[in-house]
């Protein structure tokens, strides 16, 4: 579904994105919004899916005794991991 807003710009964001669409970049200046926020969303999703990964490797860590600790890069493995898989979705 489309919902038609209005949105208010500066000059200099206004000339970017009819600039962009002169480009041919996007179609419409309301595309390039879109695409903007989307980008905006996926950002916002792959820092909450790391900080969640984060979280359950402290608390791992916090059970585990200094002698059996692991690297930093086997360790966050798990959490490069579940980004990188949800930018290829």
């Amino acid at each position: 579904m489309t919902i038609k807003t209005t949105l208010s710009f500066t000059d200099r964001h206004h000339r970017f994105l009819s600039e962009k669409v002169g480009e041919g970049v996007f179609a419409t200046q309301s595309a390039a919004v879109a695409s903007a926020i989307e980008q905006m969303m996926q950002g916002e999703q792959e820092r909450e899916i790391a900080l969640s990964a984060l979280a359950a490797e402290i608390r791992a860590r916090m059970q585990t005794v200094r002698s059996e600790y692991v690297d930093d890069a086997q360790a966050f493995s798990a959490a490069r991991a579940a980004v990188e898989a949800s930018r290829r979705r």
